[in-house]
């Protein structure tokens, strides 16, 4: 059993105990937070798809922890002109375990 669920604007294919990485949720570390956007679910073989998500179907999710990506470095220079700029990114980000598929 499988759900594509939508999670702080990004879409995600999750199964149960499955551990992804997701932007910051404002939810302490060892808390619960359920997604109701289900946007697919596959039970057993059947697929329902909602308009644009499905009624009564939710997803539960247990926060492992907060941290931060890797630094991404950003580097923009234009040829012949001195122009030279580099600037680097982390992303906050949200690790969880989903718990259970409600369907």
């Amino acid at each position: 059993m499988y759900a594509i669920v939508e999670i702080a604007g990004q879409q995600f294919k999750v199964e149960k105990d499955q551990k992804i990485f997701v932007h910051r949720l404002q939810t302490e570390e060892g808390g619960q937070v359920e997604f109701a956007k289900v946007l697919l679910l596959d039970k057993d073989g059947e697929i329902v798809v909602g308009a644009p998500a499905i009624e009564g179907a939710k997803v539960s999710a247990k926060v492992i922890s907060h941290m931060r990506a890797d630094k991404i470095k950003v580097f923009k220079k234009k040829r012949r002109k001195g122009y030279r700029k580099l600037n680097g990114h982390r992303q906050n980000l949200t690790h969880i375990q989903i718990e259970e598929i409600f369907a």
